[in-house]
């Protein structure tokens, strides 16, 4: 399904949720994926307010700039198996300031989870979504996006992007996606 505008979008994926079965243990987990600067935490934000969801930040799980495939594994491992066996679920943040990760958090239980970010639907975790929502938008768009929010990612993009591309041509994850949303016109 296609959908264009934010609000839509958001109504749209908690009615999927709606309509979904749990698919990681007894939670529905949202998976909220596309390539960086698309505007996935934006989306994620709202529609775990309108859920009442706690959201994942894939940017929490990757170990550094060259950490995106090495990411999915620690969503793999630290959230979708031990929910899958119905035990608590929890994630070391990663600190990029210190370059190693941190403390471990703790994830409270929940009937939704939210789990946003580039390689969020990747698989194996993304086999346990019971939504996968793919966001993106025109490459010169997500770029503007991207450094106006963190102009200390210039010096990365290129190498991040090309992380992506890979990671993205091997799992197909669009192709796997319940919703698609193009944000090149959105302007929030």
């Amino acid at each position: 399904m296609r959908v264009d505008q934010r609000a839509d979008a958001v109504a749209t994926i908690v009615a999927l949720v709606d309509a979904s079965q749990p698919l990681c243990g007894t939670t529905h987990l949202v998976c909220i994926d596309g390539p960086s600067g698309a505007g996935k935490t934006t989306l994620a934000h709202d529609v775990a307010a309108d859920l009442a969801a706690p959201t994942v930040h894939m940017d929490d799980l990757y170990p550094g700039w060259d950490g995106l495939r090495a990411g999915t594994h620690r969503a793999q491992e630290w959230l979708v198996g031990p929910l899958m066996e119905g035990l608590p679920a929890r994630y070391r943040r990663w600190d990029w300031a210190a370059h190693e990760y941190a403390e471990w958090v703790q994830l409270p239980a929940s009937e939704v989870v939210v789990l946003e970010g580039c390689g969020a639907g990747a698989l194996p975790a993304g086999k346990a979504a019971s939504v996968l929502v793919w966001v993106e938008a025109e490459e010169s768009v997500r770029r503007a996006r991207g450094l106006a929010r963190d102009p200390g990612y210039a010096p990365f993009w290129d190498g991040w992007a090309a992380q992506e591309r890979r990671l993205y041509e091997a799992d197909r994850t669009w192709e796997r996606a319940d919703l698609f949303l193009d944000t090149t016109t959105d302007r929030r």
